[in-house]
């Protein structure tokens, strides 16, 4: 039987990010072959991943990626907030983004096979059930910026615009705080116009014994109001 080093062991670790007694469990299988050993960790990533299909993954982040003019952002999700946190995880969720950026697939399962072989490596290593959730791709001849809420990474937005980046980035962080339905006014669907803009909007709570004025009145009502579609 070949000896399995040491060295050897941390090479076949640095190569598939697996844990060092799988690595060498692998080495000693393959007697020392090192293209072997890849090939059964391979194998054994891919019927974990197959015996953890069936379980429920909710947690996740969002990654973008922006190749020249064409801009990716992703939903990839795991089992628990504590492996989103990850940074092989993290990791994980960036390589779809910028595949989905580089390759432009037109669906979700199109975009899972892509990375179909780097989920089955990840979930070795760390678990739990990965799934690409849902993504945008946007290829445009404007400019694009990204912007990923908070640490926990689940809230973005991908911009596309003209002008100054600073001010689209300033404008993604109103969009995910506010979270608007449409861009312009002409996309409201005729539906929702009317119904807001046949509702009374209610008085703004004021401290007692305070006036209103007139002029702030209509200010209120304006902002709780539809403008018309023309």
């Amino acid at each position: 039987m070949a000896e399995i080093t040491a060295k050897m062991v941390a090479d076949l670790r640095a190569a598939t990010g697996l844990g060092m007694m799988e690595c060498k469990k692998a080495l000693v299988e393959a007697e020392g072959n090192f293209e072997k050993a890849e090939e059964i960790l391979r194998i054994k990533s891919g019927a974990k991943a197959g015996k953890l299909a069936g379980r429920t993954a909710a947690e996740g982040v969002l990654a973008y990626a922006i190749n020249g003019n064409v801009g990716a952002l992703v939903e990839v999700n795991c089992e628990t907030d504590f492996v989103a946190k990850d940074a092989g995880f993290v990791e994980f969720a960036n390589f779809v983004a910028k595949t989905a950026a580089e390759k432009k697939p037109a669906t979700v399962e199109e975009l899972s096979e892509l990375v179909e072989a780097e989920r089955k490596a990840i979930i070795a290593k760390l678990g739990e059930n990965m799934s690409v959730r849902r993504f945008q791709v946007i290829d445009t001849a404007n400019q694009l910026v990204a912007y990923i809420h908070g640490a926990l990474a689940t809230e973005g937005v991908l911009v596309e615009f003209k002008g100054s980046e600073d001010v689209a980035r300033k404008i993604g962080m109103h969009i995910v705080a506010a979270k608007p339905q449409c861009v312009t006014e002409a996309e409201v669907d005729a539906e929702t116009v009317e119904k807001n803009a046949t509702s009374t909007p209610s008085k703004p709570s004021l401290p007692a014994n305070r006036p209103i004025s007139p002029l702030k009145w209509l200010k209120a009502v304006s902002a709780n109001s539809w403008p018309k579609l023309p």
